[in-house]
């Protein structure tokens, strides 16, 4: 098999040479879900970049990167315990231009977040969109599968597998089917430091169904490369300390939810006037950086209520803000750019800009309220409004390395997953009258909060059925077991939005409660996750239907430096 590295990262000191006191951002994310899924210009510090890992391609890795927890002693005799766990990661966006059956022409942007797990091969979250013509609203979100090969000094080899669901504009001509898509490429890269820069072939489909999307044409990609520094799971809970973030990189998640007023002009595709408001529901991801005054991050939303189901949009955020008489009192701004679209409104080619201002209250007790203005614009669409929003933001770093960056942070660790989540409902109620069952793939994250409290959140769409272009994103809390011969169990609950694929959800707004047992991998796969679920999903508008359903999830665990938890 080929190696690609050029360099190797030392993961066991990782902790000593990685700095955190970068003034620009150190680790992109993919998102997805509601919370997963889509994509952002990301930079690096030089600091950073010099810690080795940031230098290898992708997948290899030409040492164990499953080092031993290096551990010191504290004068109160507590262990404390050092990530070790160093793997290359990558970056990637690409660019594929594909002609629908009509004989119309569209792009999709598409994004990935890689992790090596093993010499030759990454995975991790990918999402689609589209970006040109008048199909905005055409979204998919999955998982890319990647083996690399190197053909020179500065070159290498690419072929990948991307395998998602979803779906957006559709008619009698142009159909998402069942909603799974296939992509494979091959592609040649040139590489410029940790940056790179390719060509290739790609094959989109979307294959169940009849008279359904698929083309092969050319494609072009543009990535980074990083790293993706973890502890090891099963610390969940003890005290550790980091020189750099672990993870992916995020200093807090927040949940939202806002209203929108539609502005004169604005138009369904049918050339309709929108003037009711819209209630959205939603997600986002930050990275702090300057002191904690700028940040930049990722965002996903849709609507719960309005007439619209069925509407998402993901969005790459930046913002500056200025403590007023504190440091934890912020006002400032924010511009954010992305894709958009689906329950019949006119975005056009999809693509969205909004600006406005923002307010921030760090408060002592860990947590942030937010509260965010914004006027949003379609610039190749119908659509403009004006928008308001509320925010609660959990920390995923702590505070101190928000507001200051110091070079070495110590606090507890925190246990985080992320899954192929594979969901099949019993019997959805659609539009038409008919019940039809229906298979979904997606993506889904845990991330414990201490005893048996985790958080979680569930993003994904229609793949098997003939509801293609329902989509869902969903954010809630669970409990859960010790673990028993490697087992555990527990139960969850879930609100957020869904709609789209002609199924009856009223204004998009949706529940989920699941009881799920979970095996943990031993050995050599002890970050290993299999998950099955049962449970009830329904939906709050319309006519409240609701039905049973089962999850299969496969998931991959690591361990993330998060705030210090009181004793």
């Amino acid at each position: 098999m080929a190696r690609l590295s050029k360099t190797t990262s030392s993961a066991s000191r990782a902790p000593a040479t990685a700095t955190a006191s970068s003034p620009f951002p150190s680790r992109p994310l993919l998102l997805c879900s509601a919370l997963l899924a889509a994509g952002a210009a990301q930079a690096q510090s030089s600091s950073s970049t010099t810690s080795g890992a940031g230098n290898a391609p992708l997948p290899v890795v030409n040492q164990s990167v499953a080092q031993p927890a290096l551990v010191t002693v504290r004068s109160d005799d507590r262990q404390v315990f050092t990530a070790t766990d160093s793997r290359p990661a990558a970056f990637e966006a690409n660019w594929t231009p594909i002609k629908m059956p009509t004989g119309q022409k569209t792009a999709l942007l598409g994004v990935s977040y890689m992790v090596a797990i093993n010499e030759d091969w990454g995975l991790g979250p990918a999402a689609y969109g589209a970006a040109k013509g008048e199909f905005g609203g055409l979204f998919t979100v999955g998982f890319n599968l990647q083996r690399r090969f190197r053909i020179a000094q500065d070159w290498h080899v690419a072929a990948s597998l991307y395998a998602g669901a979803g779906g957006g504009v559709s008619s009698d001509k142009v159909r998402p089917g069942g909603g799974l898509m296939i992509r494979p490429e091959l592609s040649v890269r040139r590489e410029f430091g940790n940056w790179y820069l390719g060509a290739g072939v790609a094959h989109t489909a979307f294959p169940n169904g009849s008279g359904n999307i698929k083309d092969t044409g050319v494609m072009l990609t543009l990535g980074r490369m990083d790293r993706f520094l973890s502890f090891d799971p099963s610390l969940s809970g003890r005290d550790g300390r980091t020189g750099d973030r672990t993870g992916m990189g995020f200093d807090e998640i927040a949940l939202s939810a806002g209203v929108e007023k539609p502005r004169s002009g604005s138009r369904t595709r049918g050339g309709v006037p929108l003037t009711g408001r819209k209630a959205k529901a939603g997600a986002d991801l930050r990275q702090y950086f300057g002191n904690g005054s700028s940040w930049w991050g990722l965002e996903a939303s849709g609507a719960a209520s309005g007439g619209h189901d069925g509407y998402m949009e993901i969005l790459a955020n930046a913002g500056q803000d200025w403590g007023i008489g504190s440091e934890r009192f912020r006002v400032g701004g924010q511009v954010s750019v992305g894709l958009g679209g689906g329950g019949d409104m006119d975005t056009g080619g999809g693509w969205l800009v909004r600006v406005g201002p923002t307010m921030r209250w760090i408060t002592p007790w860990g947590p942030t309220l937010r509260l965010d203005a914004g006027y949003m614009k379609a610039p190749w669409g119908n659509y403009d409004s004006f928008q308001v929003r509320g925010s609660l933001a959990l920390p995923l770093e702590k505070v101190s390395r928000m507001l200051s960056s110091p070079p070495l942070e110590s606090g507890t660790i925190r246990a985080q997953s992320w899954y192929i989540a594979m969901p099949h409902f019993k019997e959805f109620v659609f539009k038409d009258g008919t019940r039809e069952g229906v298979t979904g793939l997606g993506l889904g994250m845990t991330r414990d909060f201490g005893g048996p409290w985790y958080g979680t959140a569930q993003a994904g769409s229609a793949a098997l059925g003939k509801a293609g272009a329902f989509s869902y994103g969903m954010f809630g809390l669970g409990a859960h077991s010790p673990k028993w011969s490697g087992v555990r169990v527990g139960a969850e609950a879930l609100v957020g939005a869904a709609g789209g694929g002609g199924v009856s959800v009223g204004g998009g707004a949706v529940t989920q409660g699941e009881l799920w047992a979970q095996w943990e991998g031993t050995g050599q796969s002890d970050r290993l996750r299999v998950k099955l679920g049962v449970g009830q999903w329904k939906a709050l508008g319309g006519d409240k239907h609701s039905t049973p359903m089962v999850s299969l999830n496969i998931g991959w665990a690591f361990g993330t430096l998060g705030p210090a938890a009181k004793r």
